[in-house]
C-alpha cells in the first residue's frame, strides 16, 4: 500500500510540476503618448532568434522625462516578456522598463533617469525567464 502511495504521490508532483506556464497578457492595449511629448528617436522591430516582433518603438520625451512607446506591436507570445532599453542586442547592459503589458496594441514604458541614447540604442523584447530574444529594434 505504501507503494502505491508513494507512486500516487510521485505522479501528482510531476503533473504539478509540468503544468503549461502563462504566457504573457494577449488583450491589445491602447496607451498613447501625449501630444505636447517630443518624439526624439524611432526604430522598427526585427525578429529575434526565439520569437517574433513586429511593430515600430518611439522615444518620447516631455517634461524632462522620457518614455519609450511600442507602436502596433505584435509579438509571439512567451513567458516572462520584459521590454529593455539595451546598449547591445543581446542584453547585457540594459535598462529594465517591465514587463509587456500585452502582445499587440500601444504601449508606453516610462525611462528611469537620463540614458544616453547614444549608448542605450536598443529597445528589445527579451523572455528573462529562458534569455531569449524576441525582437530588436535599433533606435535612430
Amino acid at each position: 500500500m505504501k507503494y502505491y502511495i508513494s507512486i500516487a504521490a510521485m505522479m501528482l508532483f510531476l503533473i504539478a510540476a509540468c503544468t503549461k506556464q502563462n504566457g504573457s497578457p494577449t488583450a491589445p492595449v491602447n496607451e498613447m503618448p501625449d501630444t505636447t511629448a517630443v518624439q526624439t528617436h524611432t526604430g522598427s522591430f526585427v525578429k529575434g532568434p526565439y520569437g517574433t516582433v513586429s511593430g515600430m518603438v518611439a522615444i518620447f520625451k516631455e517634461n524632462g522625462k522620457y518614455s519609450l512607446a511600442l507602436q502596433n506591436i505584435m509579438i509571439s507570445n512567451g513567458p516572462d516578456l520584459h521590454v529593455y532599453l539595451s546598449k547591445e542586442i543581446q542584453p547585457v547592459n540594459f535598462i529594465d522598463l517591465g514587463k509587456i503589458k500585452s502582445i499587440m496594441g500601444n504601449q508606453l514604458y516610462d525611462i528611469s533617469g537620463m540614458p544616453d541614447f547614444a549608448q542605450y540604442k536598443y529597445a528589445l523584447i527579451h523572455c528573462q525567464q529562458y534569455d531569449h530574444l524576441f525582437g530588436s529594434a535599433e533606435l535612430k
